[in-house]
């Protein structure tokens, strides 16, 4: 079976469209897994027009509270836990300043991947997004997979959030971010379930 991963799309909030790549990265898959920061219920509709999608409320999804937080499915007989992936707030600010002082080059995730195992104990793979950084990590025979983002910050875009006022710490993010190189390609993943385990895949959309 041929599942589809897609996260950090933000659709209308700072991406306009998803790229066309994205629907040919994911054509023939069975199912589409979104693991947050949809941005608007019209990227899910867009998405279905591939196949049926499952999908978790990111913490840039205010519009999408019938989504939930977190879940866990069962598919082709593996079960597969989907989450965004921020924690607290507490934890996720002063990660976010060190990402902006290093200009992205830095963006430290302490034992993220540790926690998402501990969180979902009994999932033979897990799916999250939120850092917009694809990741592949497999230990005893249990999968951690970020996809990467759709939605990646160029200086466009950073400078169209700004003429939307933002908060003083969002304000003093972008004002650097703005100026920094593109670090992370966008880019959606694939997962593979057959008799021989779960095969995870990156595919860049550019």
């Amino acid at each position: 079976m041929r599942v589809g991963v897609i996260a950090d799309t933000h659709f209308a909030e700072f991406l306009d469209e998803l790229p066309e790549a994205v629907f040919e990265r994911l054509n023939g898959c069975q199912l589409i897994l979104h693991a947050g920061d949809v941005g608007r219920p019209e990227a899910l509709e867009r998405l279905r027009g591939i196949a049926p999608v499952e999908a978790v409320r990111g913490d840039h999804d205010p519009a999408l509270q019938q989504l939930p937080l977190e879940r866990e499915l069962e598919i082709a007989g593996r079960r597969v836990a989907l989450i965004h992936g921020n924690r607290s707030r507490l934890l996720e600010e002063p990660i976010t300043f060190v990402g902006t002082i290093t200009l992205g080059y830095i963006w430290p995730q302490p034992g993220l991947h540790r926690w998402l195992r501990a969180r979902f104990p009994r999932a033979d793979a897990i799916v999250y997004g939120h850092t917009h950084h694809a990741a592949v990590d497999r230990r005893e025979g249990r999968l951690v997979f970020n996809p990467g983002a759709v939605y990646q910050t160029d200086r466009a875009a950073a400078d169209r959030r700004l003429r939307r006022k933002p908060g003083w710490f969002e304000w003093s993010w972008l004002q650097v971010i703005r100026h920094r190189r593109r670090v992370a390609q966008p880019s959606v993943g694939i997962l593979e379930f057959g008799p021989d385990g779960i095969r995870a895949e990156v595919l860049p959309l550019s």
